[in-house]
């Protein structure tokens, strides 16, 4: 075996440790990506391209072909000609590409006025491709690169499809749309984002070409596509609905059994017209049950019960099922039970599951009296056989532990010859192994940070293992490439001698080990089957195995064996459940007759047994005619089960906008029901079958106000109404809260919150007094509140209409005993009035110091505030002095009364003016009216209240004759403790 190394020529190319490779293989060539990262600059500085034309024997550089200074990113192979090669450089330092048709022997360069983020290539269509940008754009190129154009803006990344329909090119794309709720306070709420589903043809994806599939706003990044299937999820009300679109067809929500409560839900697999999907219900953490629908995706069952999940390296979720290829409905799957994690095989694609059989003995002939847990442990991955076709699929191996649950140490391999009825254990350490030729010899490369130079070589099926090196100095190994496709015959092992050294890579050729085709006499013949029991998925299966030689693999023999179809054949259907002795009954939540829904858009149904064939079952006859599924004509039948929503699952609508009512019929013939809409603002419409509103019904409402939207199905046999209450609001634009500048300390006062516009639909108000912890909240605007300390109050409303939350917020002054006045100006200060609050303000800042620098009052005794409004006006206040009145009601009015004199006979001798800017002068007056004490500066008020409180009528008319001929001499009201 030595010398096989040294005839093929083991090959060491070096590069320094800290490059990244990237390689891919054609039938003959190799191309290899390195990339030079700098760990103190923090990027790649330099790439290399590599090519081989001899299997890895010898490389060429083709930095000379891309250009000596491009630094390369990525590199890319068209899925259906691998001889076109697309590499990317790197944005950071030029965005453009390079392109060969020629296995990469020589390629031409492109600009690019975009960065690409990621690629997507036509199943199909060699030529075509999806660039998704750095800027959420999406681009199209049918010259496999060499043109662009833009396709659509805002698209979610790694949600856009490229998928052929009806002999078309559709595109598939999420679109998102951002919302951003008005910020108040020092708390900005979370940017909301909405996804559309949007399609187009991609030779004509124009805006007026571009489809909207879903009616409505979906979660973003739940767009799925999938084979024939499209899926996304709509969340409302805390709960995520999932829906499915089955060959483009009309989404329709995803029926798993009732009381499933889904938290999560992951498509597993689309294939054979079959939706396999894991979800994880609403009483499991790290657990998901696995459901199976139907060929519409529509009607779920269960398969398997807390298969065990784990979070993979990028926060995907990793469901521990696996598929044997090659086999027909074997699957393995990790289930949790009773708090221990243990393998379950199953051959007839999840309707019957058992316990993996434990090997009778390891490694040293020590008895084993447990069961085999294999799977996924930490970052490790089960190993099975990779071809699609008949090959040596006796054979997967598995890496796991023997115990009661899955463990990270004590990692082991185990294989078995006879697809996993029996299991033998081949290593008690973790291995590297690659297939040969189909699996007729097994490579195994011991999985380690520790430097190694030998590799195990066994062509019985790991029976027997051979020992041989690869390297004459140990090797640090990164990495091992077998050949693509089903016969490799020649592996790469790349690693490095020492962290700090250079790279090396070993090309080991095994062809020289197949010295011939295997003949007839090299196969002996081997039958699947599950303990014994030979009719595995409807058929029987006789096929051969090639015996512990050398030859080079050649074509399968298979013999198969149809059985005719018995209930082992069949699966509960959607709502049944299967009992102990196999025959299916509904579940305590299931109306059979509720499967006769289809009737409300067709003409007839299927009408379930309450079974289900399980998938790729092969059987013929038998019971087949008795469980299958029987097409009736629809039964006439009152309508029954009438929803009312919006597309968009809201009660909430702003007006002009189009809002869409979706109605949905459970039960009836919908040909013959008709549908009346009321929309609750005098218009209502007809329709004369559930079919022609399918696409939703348009309204507008041009008001604002709550409105009560009815639904009326009838035909011959009855009629059912269902309401919907929808709130149409318009945006909120502003607030002012009108309150008291100076309150007078337990004594009531109203509070108003004034918004504009003054419709706005449904509002609520949340009041903040002081430093009180908990609010008040009302829907109205109003609200009187009594102050019970002296000093600076402060008061905030907050309103709260639709998505939007505005608020205001005032200081009122709480005081005891004040005296006021109302102040006027020269008319030129109202041509610079713009009436907002800022202005407001610094006036009556303005005010305040003139009339202190005029009177020489304490600035701390005078209060001024500007009114709202035009004409304009003010209102000055007087605070007695604490220190000289503190407890003498009667010296406090008298201090007052001299402080208001000395202040008026300022206003009145024109001694309080201000500059409000050169060449204006503004001049203060005293209002002919006294003021009452409490003030409401509500928009609809110029001054506090103007009428004099009187105790009775004669003591109020005397007073105001002595106010007309003496008014200089008591202006004022005396304000005692209470009044």
């Amino acid at each position: 075996m030595s010398l096989l190394f040294c005839a093929q020529g083991m090959n060491f190319l070096s590069f320094p440790s800290h490059l990244k490779l990237f390689f891919f293989f054609f039938v003959q060539v190799i191309l290899m990506l390195t990339k030079l990262y700098d760990f103190n600059l923090g990027s790649v500085t330099e790439s290399s391209l590599w090519r081989s034309t001899d299997y890895g024997t010898t490389y060429e550089k083709l930095n000379e072909k891309v250009g000596v200074k491009t630094i390369l990113s990525y590199l890319y192979v068209s899925p259906n000609n691998k001889r076109k090669i697309m590499l990317l450089t790197d944005p950071e330092v030029e965005s453009s590409l390079l392109i060969s048709s020629d296995e990469g022997a020589t390629y031409q360069k492109y600009r690019l006025n975009f960065y690409i983020l990621s690629l997507l290539f036509h199943p199909e269509q060699e030529d075509w491709i999806l660039a998704y940008g750095h800027d959420q754009k999406l681009y199209s190129s049918v010259e496999f690169g060499r043109r662009w154009q833009l396709v659509h803006e805002r698209v979610a990344p790694n949600r856009f499809y490229c998928l052929l329909c009806s002999s078309r090119l559709y595109l598939f794309c999420l679109e998102i749309q951002y919302t951003e709720p008005s910020c108040f306070s020092a708390v900005c709420p979370v940017v909301v984002a909405e996804a559309l589903y949007v399609t187009c043809k991609l030779q004509n994806c124009t805006d007026a070409n571009k489809g909207k599939p879903f009616p409505g706003y979906i979660d973003p990044n739940s767009l799925v596509v999938q084979d024939e299937y499209v899926f996304v999820q709509v969340s409302t009300g805390g709960r995520p609905i999932y829906y499915v679109s089955s060959r483009r067809d009309v989404f329709t929500p995803m029926k798993l059994p009732k009381y499933t409560l889904p938290k999560d839900l992951h498509v597993i697999s689309t294939d054979e017209n079959r939706v396999v999907a894991a979800v994880q219900e609403w009483n499991q953490n790290d657990t998901y049950n696995l459901y199976v629908s139907e060929a519409g995706g529509i009607y779920y069952t269960l398969a398997l019960e807390n298969v065990m999940s784990s979070m993979g390296p990028e926060g995907n979720v990793m469901i521990d099922l696996y598929e044997v290829a090659g086999i027909k409905g074997m699957f393995l799957a990790n289930k949790k039970q009773n708090n221990e994690v243990k393998t379950y095989i199953t051959y007839n694609k999840g309707r019957d599951w058992r316990l993996l059989q434990a090997p009778s003995a390891d490694l040293r002939g020590n008895r084993i009296h447990c069961m085999l847990v294999s799977g996924l442990v930490g970052d490790y991955q089960l190993s099975i056989c990779f071809s699609k076709h008949d090959c040596n699929c006796s054979a997967p191996l598995s890496i796991g532990s023997i115990g009661a649950e899955l463990m990270s140490s004590n990692v082991s391999m185990f294989i078995t010859s006879d697809a996993g009825n029996t299991w033998r254990q081949i290593f008690d350490e973790e291995y590297s192994v690659l297939y040969l030729d189909q699996g007729g010899a097994l490579v195994a490369i011991r999985h380690t940070p520790l430097p190694i130079r030998h590799l195990w070589l066994s062509f019985d099926e790991g029976r027997v293992w051979n020992k041989y090196s690869f390297t004459s100095s140990p090797l640090f190994v990164d990495g091992v490439l077998g050949e693509p496709g089903e016969e490799t015959l020649i592996m790469t092992i790349f690693g490095h001698v020492s962290h700090r050294s250079e790279w090396q890579l070993v090309k080991i050729d095994f062809r020289s080990i197949f010295n011939r085709r295997c003949i007839e006499s090299d196969y002996v013949p081997w039958d699947l089957h599950d303990q014994g029991e030979r009719c595995l998925m409807g058929v029987k299966a006789l096929k051969t195995q090639r015996v512990e030689n050398s030859c080079l693999f050649s074509p399968v023999f298979s013999f198969f064996f149809w059985f005719v179809c018995f209930v082992l054949f069949f699966n509960s259907d959607y709502g049944f459940e299967r009992r102990a002795d196999g025959k299916c009954t509904p579940a305590f939540w299931f109306l059979p007759s509720s499967m006769s829904r289809t009737c409300t858009t067709e003409h007839t149904f299927l009408n379930s047994t309450g079974y289900r064939k399980v998938v790729s079952n092969n059987c013929t006859r038998g019971v087949m005619e008795q469980f299958t599924a029987r097409r009736q004509p629809c039964p006439s039948q009152a309508p029954r089960g009438l929803h009312l929503v919006t597309s968009e699952g809201k009660l909430t609508a702003t007006t002009a906008s189009n809002v869409t009512f979706l109605v949905f019929l459970e039960e009836g013939d919908g040909s013959k029901t008709s549908i009346t809409v009321d929309f609750g603002d005098g218009n209502a419409f007809t329709y004369s079958n559930v079919s022609s509103i399918e696409d939703g019904i348009k309204h507008i409402y041009k008001n604002v106000g709550i409105y009560r939207v009815s639904a009326t199905a009838e035909n011959t046999l009855g009629s059912e109404t269902v309401l919907l209450f929808l709130h149409i609001t318009c945006q909120l634009e502003s607030i002012h809260l009108s309150a008291p500048f100076v309150a007078v300390k337990n004594k009531e006062v109203n509070l108003t919150a004034v918004l504009s516009p003054s419709q706005v639909g449904t509002v609520t108000y949340i009041w903040w007094f002081g430093n009180n912890s908990e609010p008040v909240i009302t829907l109205e605007g109003s609200v009187a509140f009594t102050f019970s300390r002296e000093g600076i109050s402060v008061v905030t409303v907050q309103v709260s209409a639709g998505n939007t939350i505005l608020q205001d917020r005032k200081t009122v002054a709480v005081h005891e005993y004040f005296r006021s006045h109302l102040l006027a100006f020269s008319s030129n200060l109202d041509d610079h009035n713009p009436d907002v609050a800022e202005w407001r303000l610094d006036v009556s800042r303005v005010i305040k110091t003139s009339m202190v620098q005029a009177t020489g009052v304490n600035p701390e005794q005078l209060l001024v505030t500007v009114l709202p409004g035009l004409p304009t006006a003010a209102e000055f206040f007087l605070l007695p002095d604490k220190q000289l009145t503190e407890g003498k009601p009667d010296k406090t009015a008298t201090h007052l009364d001299q402080l208001s004199e000395l202040v008026l006979s300022a206003l009145n001798q024109n001694l309080v003016q201000f500059t409000l800017r050169p060449g204006v002068q503004i001049t203060v007056y005293a209002a002919h009216l006294s003021a009452a004490p409490l003030v409401d500066t509500s928009e609809n008020h110029s001054g506090s209240a103007m009428l004099m409180l009187l105790s009775v009528v004669v003591v109020g008319l005397a007073v105001f004759l002595i106010y007309k001929f003496k008014r200089y001499c008591h202006p004022f009201l005396k304000i005692q403790r209470g009044s």
